[in-house]
């Protein structure tokens, strides 16, 4: 971790569970995060907790079904030296069938856990190769994203979702070796 001290490091989904808990432990390490997501104040609150950290917390309200707010926290980044790390965290699920869902949960799924990713990936990695430095993307996927049988409750589309996750990671682990790119890219599977 002693690498990353004074680095910038980007979380989607930052203000619960384990966006919260990652961003937390960076911040903890010394790293200026960048925590993304809708409830601003929850994020204050975050901030508030972290005020004698080694590192920084900077909230920034972010829907990450809306690419322009995207592009406005990666523009936020730049002021601080531009993106090293990016924690592709945010997520969502629903408990229906496919077959009786609706098309609203299908788009939210595919919009938050691949469209979503796929940009703040973009962005990052933009930033990283422009200062060429060593950066490191980190996504956060399921289990189902390898085996859908796993979990056998109704969750619509996220099983799919997390399938192209697990695509995802090794098309940008590619394309980042023939552009010779410094940057890592590696999935971390959760138990859901």
């Amino acid at each position: 971790m002693n690498r990353w001290t004074g680095r910038v490091a980007v979380v989607t989904g930052a203000s619960v569970g384990i966006g919260e808990a990652i961003a937390t432990t960076l911040v903890e390490h010394g790293l200026k995060v960048v925590g993304l997501a809708r409830r601003l104040d929850k994020l204050h609150k975050i901030t508030e907790r972290l005020a004698s950290a080694k590192g920084t917390f900077y909230p920034v309200q972010c829907d990450v079904t809306k690419e322009n707010e995207i592009l406005e926290a990666f523009k936020f980044t730049e002021n601080l030296g531009g993106v090293d790390v990016l924690i592709n965290n945010a997520g969502v699920l629903y408990s229906e069938t496919i077959i009786d869902g609706t098309t609203e949960k299908f788009h939210a799924t595919l919009d938050v856990n691949v469209i979503a990713t796929a940009i703040c990936t973009r962005e990052a990695t933009r930033s990283m190769r422009e200062r060429n430095v060593e950066g490191h993307v980190i996504n956060i996927n399921s289990i189902v994203g390898h085996d859908a049988n796993r979990a056998q409750a109704p969750l619509s589309l996220y099983h799919a979702s997390k399938y192209a996750i697990t695509a995802m990671t090794e098309v940008v682990r590619n394309e980042l070796t023939a552009a010779k790119a410094p940057i890592k890219v590696t999935v971390i599977k959760a138990a859901t």
